[in-house]
């Protein structure tokens, strides 16, 4: 396998436990893992350094507003935010909060909160990052399981902090708003005995006082991240400086060595979440270089204005983002007109034929890059050159259609909270890895442990089996949760409950998850969550969830259709109406179940695995109904509530 080395044996199943595959790590650590640059033992280390090599950089933007119209991004330089920083963290200092506190951020993206952050980290403070996308309660859980003391908190999120009173108040004192204060919020916060102040004032809180920074280790913790399970309460993920260190000189030998390293000139857009593993460890990343970092207005609707004005060279996204690009420019494509269409659909076709041959992206079609591809890459602000997929399986026509005409690599990645995010990513002009999440990152060892209730064997000649990844980048817990975390960790292998497959390259394939199995009334299991990535290659649909139980013996599922897919059928077959009328029509559900029946047909499903009955919802499966995590999985239980007059009469019906 050219893109990892073996670095332990493999070894049978004994004593009740299951065989495990070889140990593997990145071909690019061959000599050991990198370590951590010398005098970066912290975070705060991380921004410091920076700050010394270069203060004059450009550091945090946010668009400036004109008469109510963004305008150009106004940019805060190392040397300034370091400054504001001192001030916050003064002030923190100023209210008795200490070393080893409990501090709460809770918003969108914004400069205000990295710059909390960075007080945090100068005192040694623990970072909670607070969301409601949690589900409902989820902030005040936080607030009370982590004993937060100061909660900082964008404008139009106090409101939220407010209702977790009077539950919160053992331990939250302050309340402190990235903006400005109410009457009415004072009011009520006085009343609880809390204390809150607008941004400007708390500024000025500790300008009289001088505190210490303490010292800081490796091993202390950095942060609790509180991560979404499908079921039950989140879990607080404490994450510590070695972690995040860790990975950063990993992620930093990855692009080194495929000669596309960071530097002082890049520049990132900041939307996908903070508080999520995966913005924060790329926003230290470009700490760590002194480079540049934006931030969105906050509005999904305006983001890829705010991508063309700030022209970022790096782009992260998860594959909602990435979705809705590729739905817009096919689109554009098949309303250009026939002659657009038929050039656009040579000039595919050449550069991908090429590609695939071995051709680096920027070789395989230049001239086509100029004349077709070029308006794709000005539609991201024309200096993007990565595209970064994570937190959720890409569809591999999707990450086919965006390596073609994006004109950037586009490399897909995989971790957890718990490995703090990078675990695996595919590698640049590699298309073989299409459909994979690429070789480990060059900081963790990787092996495979069968499941046998599933089949899934580590030791076989194609191995397939539990992803378990050991290295420092690992959460050092679960806050107050040493039976989870002896669940999960075992032997210093964090068990990360995935399913994989190696490939012959040394790339990972997600297959499937462990605990999404379940019995059918014919003592046939069914791995549910790998049915779900066959069926959802079918391209008249958006996804599907698939639910059976052990008193049936067929599987029924909900489907979301690709609107314009299905619109463009009905339009051929005559079928009038809007689309919700459209998913109704039951010419319309025995065309998708005939495409699903297709796809099982072809991949040469199991009689018991193909779907028999399904339920069109035109409303895209969500977070604002529960129906999936902040990073788009799935929450089953939540799914089977929701849906659960469809599911009755779908199993009424078959």
């Amino acid at each position: 396998m050219m893109h990892v080395i073996e670095v332990e044996k493999g070894r049978e199943a004994t004593d009740g436990r299951p065989s495990v595959g070889p140990t593997y790590r990145s071909a690019f650590a061959k000599d050991g893992s990198p370590p951590p640059v010398p005098g970066v033992d912290s975070c705060w280390d991380v921004f410091r350094l920076s700050v010394e090599r270069c203060p004059n950089n450009r550091m945090l933007g946010r668009r400036e507003i004109v008469d109510g119209k963004p305008g150009k991004y106004v940019w805060m330089t190392y040397k300034e935010v370091y400054d504001i920083v001192m001030k916050i963290g003064a002030s923190i200092r100023s209210l008795g909060v200490e070393q080893g506190g409990r501090c709460g951020i809770y918003g969108s993206n914004c400069p205000e909160w990295v710059i909390s952050l960075e007080a945090c980290n100068a005192h040694g403070i623990y970072c909670v990052p607070l969301y409601d996308t949690l589900g409902a309660g989820a902030v005040e859980f936080i607030l009370c399981h982590s004993d937060v003391q100061i909660a900082f908190a964008e404008e139009k999120k106090i409101g939220e902090v407010l209702k977790t009173l009077p539950s919160s108040s053992k331990f939250l004192k302050t309340i402190v708003s990235f903006g400005m204060v109410t009457s009415e919020q004072r009011d009520e916060v006085e009343k609880s005995g809390l204390a809150i102040y607008s941004w400007d004032e708390f500024l000025l809180l500790g300008s009289n006082q001088q505190y210490d920074l303490p010292m800081k280790k490796k091993t202390d913790t950095c942060t609790i991240m509180y991560t979404s399970g499908t079921t039950g309460d989140p879990k607080g993920v404490m994450i510590s400086n070695d972690s995040i260190v860790t990975l950063v000189a990993g992620v930093d030998r990855l692009l080194y060595c495929v000669n596309e390293q960071l530097h002082e000139g890049d520049v990132y857009l900041s939307y996908l979440p903070l508080a999520h593993i995966f913005d924060r460890v790329i926003e230290e990343l470009f700490i760590f270089h002194g480079a540049s970092i934006g931030f969105w207005r906050g509005d999904v609707k305006l983001l890829v204005e705010d991508i063309g004005e700030l022209k970022p060279t790096i782009f992260c996204a998860v594959p909602r983002v990435l979705d809705r690009i590729y739905t817009g420019l096919q689109a554009k494509i098949s309303s250009g007109g026939l002659l657009k269409s038929t050039l656009f659909n040579i000039a595919y076709k050449y550069k991908f034929r090429n590609m695939s041959k071995g051709s680096k992206h920027e070789d395989a079609a230049s001239i086509f890059d100029k004349v077709v591809f070029n308006k794709v890459k000005g539609g991201l602000g024309g200096r993007v050159r990565i595209i970064l997929s994570g937190a959720a399986p890409l569809s591999t026509h999707v990450e086919e259609f965006l390596r073609v005409v994006t004109c950037s690599h586009v490399l897909q990645g995989y971790g957890l909270t718990e490995t703090c995010a990078g675990t695996f990513v595919t590698l640049p002009n590699n298309l073989s890895m299409l459909g994979t999440v690429g070789p480990p990152v060059p900081n963790v060892d990787v092996h495979l442990e069968s499941v046998p209730e599933m089949n899934y064997d580590a030791l076989a000649e194609v191995p397939r089996g539990e992803i378990c990844v050991r290295g420092n980048t690992l959460f050092s817990g679960y806050y107050k949760r040493e039976d989870l975390t002896k669940e999960v960790m075992i032997d210093g292998w964090f068990h990360t409950g995935d399913i994989g497959e190696w490939q012959p390259d040394g790339s990972m394939k997600i297959i499937d998850r462990k605990k999404n199995i379940f019995k059918l009334s014919q003592g046939e299991y069914v791995a549910v969550e790998n049915l779900e990535n066959v069926y959802g290659l079918v391209p008249d649909i958006d996804s599907i969830w698939i639910y059976g139980n052990s008193f049936e013996s067929f599987l029924v599922a909900i489907v979301n259709p690709n609107k314009q897919a299905l619109e463009h059928w009905a339009e051929e077959k005559g079928v009038r109406g809007d689309f919700a009328a459209i998913c109704e029509n039951p010419k319309a559900k025995e065309y998708i179940l005939g495409e699903l029946t297709k796809a099982a047909k072809e991949k040469k499903l199991k009689g018991f695995e193909f779907v028999k009955a399904i339920h069109l919802d035109p409303e895209p499966f969500d977070m604002e109904r529960d129906l999936l995590t902040p990073t788009y999985k799935k929450k089953r239980p939540q799914m089977l509530k929701y849906y659960q007059h469809a599911v009755k009469r779908l199993v009424r019906r078959t």
